[in-house]
């Protein structure tokens, strides 16, 4: 006799869900939007199997709305993202988050002469690549790569 396990998560009535976030990516979501501090309950699931994308991570959240701040940051760390709101247990909105052609006032320069980092300044950068993400600092020109992007 074959027996199946399941293990359920219970539904969503208000909320977000972010899905489609790469695996390796999922703990630096959760920092930049800073949900080790949310009250509210929060559901996570890492590794998990995806056809598109080999393994991917999920993050649930009641109660909980992003600004479009909040989703151009997620994009930055995980641009395969995708957000889905839910009010009273239907899906209200759909969307894939988009990288912004311009990034302001959440990302820090790696320039440290830069004047953003030493001047109440706001900070502002171009995105000059899309594919290998690529920004570049509107002040001293810098290009900082994904992998040095620091978000504030």
């Amino acid at each position: 006799m074959e027996t199946k396990k399941t293990l359920k998560v219970s539904a969503l009535e208000n909320g977000t869900v972010i899905d489609h976030i790469p695996a390796d990516a999922l703990f630096t979501v959760i920092k930049i939007l800073d949900l080790d501090d949310c009250v509210n309950p929060i559901t996570f699931g890492t590794n998990l199997d995806s056809k598109k994308f080999g393994k991917k991570g999920i993050i649930k959240v009641s109660n909980r709305y992003f600004r479009k701040e909040e989703v151009n940051k997620i994009a930055l760390v995980a641009p395969t993202a995708s957000l889905i709101e839910i009010r009273n247990f239907e899906i209200t909105s759909k969307q894939q988050v988009e990288i912004p052609d311009v990034v302001e006032g959440y990302v820090k320069c790696i320039n440290p002469k830069c004047v953003t980092n030493h001047q109440n300044v706001p900070r502002k950068f171009y995105v000059v690549s899309h594919q290998d993400l690529t920004l570049k600092c509107h002040y001293c020109e810098k290009f900082t790569k994904k992998e040095s992007i620091q978000i504030l």
